[in-house]
């Protein structure tokens, strides 16, 4: 069995460290990112994910530059993602440092890109990035584009498909509670970790240690945490701590600010 992880989740914005609400609202400035990567690898938190929420030809090259400035000042793995289209694309984001790319519209457009990825670079170094709203109390639907265009895919059904397709986790996010920090979509959440065979992130709505932990008991095999990290007192040491007293299967506590 798989330990428990938790992962912190950057957005880069034209290089810049941000977070919203839902996607698009309360744009707040959240530091810079490799010294932001610098405080969580002292921290010791299992993994890192890199997001580049407005990919263009101009910040894919700024993204690789702080990506190889990452891979020089820390020691965990990380996953990036954000416009990848190609095979190169992926292919610069690994040499560039990445352990791991992040793929999601072009997975729903193209879905054959995702096996071919998987093929040439390991199931292990590819994850499928899902966003997704409530369309109804009982009826989600998947969005691509940074959540601006609405798909007809259900998104449980979407990533049992990209997990045929040999990706190698996903990583399901909820628009709706993106940023919100009231906690996490728990029945998505169940419903999606008892179908999946591969590991799976959640993210959106961590405002609260009891939040982390119902996500892990749902079902899920690892956190992405944002706003909570960044703009409450809770930091990973804390939150790994409660997890190991409430019984979570989670690595053992180290930092260098012990």
């Amino acid at each position: 069995m798989l330990k428990k992880r938790l992962i912190p989740k950057f957005l880069l914005r034209d290089g810049r460290l941000v977070k919203y609400v839902r996607f698009f609202e309360n744009e707040r400035a959240a530091g810079n990112p490799v010294t932001t990567a610098k405080v969580y690898n002292d921290y010791g938190v299992d993994e890192l994910i890199v997001l580049d929420i407005v990919p263009s030809a101009a910040s894919r090259g700024r993204v690789v530059e702080i990506i190889e400035r990452m891979s020089e000042e820390i020691f965990m793995p990380f996953t990036v993602g954000g416009g990848v289209k190609t095979l190169d694309d992926v292919n610069v984001l690994l040499r560039a440092g990445a352990d791991k790319v992040s793929v999601n519209s072009e997975a729903v457009r193209r879905p054959e890109f995702l096996r071919e990825a998987a093929r040439t670079f390991g199931d292990q170094c590819m994850t499928v990035s899902i966003d997704y709203k409530r369309i109804s109390p009982h009826h989600a639907s998947v969005f691509i584009d940074g959540g601006r265009e609405h798909v007809a895919l259900d998104p449980v059904e979407w990533a049992r498909r990209c997990e045929d397709l040999h990706c190698g986790e996903v990583l399901l996010g909820s628009i709706d509670r993106d940023g919100t920090m009231s906690g996490y979509d728990l029945d998505m959440i169940h419903e999606a970790s008892h179908l999946l065979s591969v590991p799976l992130i959640v993210s959106g709505g961590c405002g609260s240690l009891q939040h982390a932990i119902d996500a892990l008991e749902a079902g899920a095999s690892a956190v992405a945490i944002s706003s909570m990290f960044l703009f409450t007192d809770h930091s990973p040491i804390k939150l790994r701590s409660h997890l190991f007293s409430r019984g979570l299967d989670v690595r053992a506590s180290f930092s260098s600010r012990n």
